[in-house]
C-alpha cells in the first residue's frame, strides 16, 4: 500500500521537477484580486476559455494591444521566456506559494537563463484572476506591473497560466531585452 502511495507521490511531483529545473533585476509586486479595481481593459472574447494555451495566447494580445496604445512597439513571443513563464506558472499552482521565487529557489533570472534566454528585464505574476482580461486589467492598475508592461525598452516576453487543483489560476509574464 505505501508503495504505490509513494509512486503516485513521485508521478506527482515529477512535472514540477521537470518544469522547475532551470528557474531579478526588476521585481513587481504581486497582485492579488482582492485589492483590484474593476476592469479597465476588456476584450471581445471574455467567456471563460477552457486551456491554459487560450488564455496565454490572449494575455500575449492584450500585452501588445496595450503597447500600441502607450506607443510602445509590440513584444515578440520568445520561446525560452514562455517556457520561464509557463515554469513559475506551473509551480505556483503547484505548490500554493505565490511569489517571485520558485523551484528551488528560482528567480525569473534563472528560469530563464536556464531556458537559454541571457537578456532577461522583469516579471509580473498574479493569482485568482479567471481570464485574461481580468488579469491585464489588475496589472494596468498596478504601477510596477504596467511600468514593466509598457517598458518601451523592451523587446520580447514569453508568458504562462497554469490553473492549480483548487481552480486557482496563477500567471507569469517574463519580460527580455533582445
Amino acid at each position: 500500500m505505501f508503495d504505490s502511495v509513494r509512486r503516485l507521490a513521485l508521478v506527482a511531483a515529477a512535472p514540477v521537477a521537470l518544469l522547475g529545473l532551470a528557474a531579478a533585476p526588476v521585481h513587481a509586486e504581486t497582485v492579488n484580486p482582492e485589492t483590484v479595481s474593476p476592469k479597465t481593459v476588456t476584450t471581445a472574447g471574455d467567456a471563460a476559455p477552457t486551456t491554459s494555451a487560450v488564455l496565454r495566447d490572449e494575455v500575449i494580445a492584450l500585452t501588445n494591444e496595450q503597447r500600441v496604445l502607450a506607443g510602445c512597439a509590440e513584444l515578440a513571443v520568445e520561446f525560452e521566456l514562455v517556457v520561464a513563464s509557463v515554469r513559475q506558472s506551473h509551480y505556483m499552482a503547484a505548490t500554493g506559494d505565490f511569489g517571485h521565487l520558485g523551484w528551488r529557489g528560482s528567480t525569473f533570472e534563472t528560469r530563464s537563463r536556464g531556458a537559454g534566454y541571457e537578456d532577461v528585464a522583469a516579471e509580473n505574476i498574479a493569482q485568482g484572476f479567471a481570464g485574461a482580461a481580468e488579469v491585464m486589467s489588475a496589472w494596468m492598475a498596478s504601477p510596477p506591473h504596467r511600468e514593466n508592461i509598457l517598458n518601451c525598452d523592451a523587446r520580447s516576453f514569453g508568458a504562462g497560466v497554469q490553473r492549480a487543483a483548487d481552480g486557482t489560476y496563477y500567471w507569469t509574464q517574463v519580460f527580455g531585452w533582445r
